[in-house]
């Protein structure tokens, strides 16, 4: 008997039987368009489905979501592990709905309590699927990257690969290289290079997205955006530019908890309290910085980040407090939310 994976492989390698054809010539030109879609569709015509996007930390996995969505949803930063919950961004045009589910990376290291919970998280992501899209860095594969292959041989959902930062490589015969040796490893719908930095190609994605995506009612209403709340963007918002303002260290130690979002309708405005855990004395100083000055930049560029989204005036108030031991307690780790996602 045919189970629903098999069907799904089957349909989209009826589309597409040959291995995939690496045009980088077109990617390099910048030649992937957008397809056209009609404005007004029927529900018995309608396509709707769950993309998770997986890969390593830190391999760009937010950046492209935002991309694909045309707007930011997921906080970015250089640093590991910055995504820590699953986010769900919606994308409808026309008849498509598509899902994207970005998770955090899954990585080895499951020292503590917050790392065990992120990987679950990102696992639990690859439970009901109708397609991945796997992300890896085009300038190196490490053990990550194989561990999350091994995971989605497993899991067995029909796979895009999707190769990032190829425009950092110089020489495009190690591109070329490098695809084809990606393409050996699993048999995936698709190889597509892309800069999810500079949103490179992310036509193509939708396109194939698009092509995967089985007949079915839209989930969600055509502007609707995001399953988080206003409350949970903004602690994110928050959390995103203490990792740009501090130093190495203190983003795996530090988390934002809303006391209070409330919207005034005399200011026309949201009145926002934050309070900022971390684990030390010393990293309570490096958020408040000489003279406060540290924690007010972050508080006003948090708060002007905040106003572009919401389209409302933000009034945000800040506090540091240090609570040791909060990323190795679970029970802390619920009261702030982070159990919410398994």
């Amino acid at each position: 008997m045919t189970n629903k994976k098999d069907q799904q492989n089957d349909q989209i390698d009826a589309q597409d039987n040959e291995q995939p054809e690496f045009d980088l010539d077109a990617y390099f030109a910048g030649e992937a368009q957008p397809s056209q879609v009609e404005a007004t569709i029927d529900e018995s015509e309608q396509h709707c489905g769950f993309i998770a996007i997986v890969g390593r930390p830190n391999v760009g996995k937010s950046t492209l979501l935002n991309h694909l969505l045309g707007q930011k949803l997921s906080i970015t930063s250089r640093k590991p592990q910055t995504t820590r919950h699953r986010i769900m961004g919606v994308d409808t045009e026309g008849a498509f709905q598509a899902i994207y589910i970005d998770t955090p990376g899954l990585h080895i290291e499951e020292k503590r309590a917050i790392n065990r919970l992120m990987n679950r998280a990102a696992n639990s992501s690859l439970s009901d699927v109708n397609l991945v899209l796997f992300l890896v860095d085009g300038t190196q594969w490490t053990p990550d990257d194989e561990m999350v292959l091994n995971k989605l041989r497993t899991a067995n959902f029909p796979t895009i690969l999707l190769i990032n930062k190829v425009d950092n490589v110089k020489d495009r015969t190690h591109v070329m290289t490098h695809m084809q040796q990606l393409s050996e490893k699993m048999d995936f719908v698709d190889i597509i290079p892309i800069s999810a930095k500079h949103g490179r190609n992310t036509d193509a994605i939708r396109q194939r997205v698009r092509e995967a995506l089985p007949q079915a009612v839209h989930h969600f209403p055509e502007e609707y955006v995001t399953d988080r709340s206003q409350r949970f963007m903004a602690s994110e918002i928050i959390r995103e530019k203490l990792m740009r303002f501090t130093g190495e260290e203190l983003p795996y130690s530090v988390t934002v908890e809303i006391e209070r979002f409330d919207y005034n309708p005399d200011t026309d405005g949201f009145h926002i309290n934050a309070l900022i855990l971390v684990e030390r004395l010393g990293q309570k100083k490096m958020v408040v910085g000489s003279g406060g000055e540290k924690i007010k930049t972050i508080g006003r560029e948090a708060r002007l980040d905040m106003e572009e989204l919401f389209d409302r005036k933000v009034y945000l108030e800040t506090w540091v407090k240090v609570k040791s031991g909060w990323a190795d307690d679970e029970r802390a780790l619920r009261s702030l939310g982070y159990i919410d996602d398994l």
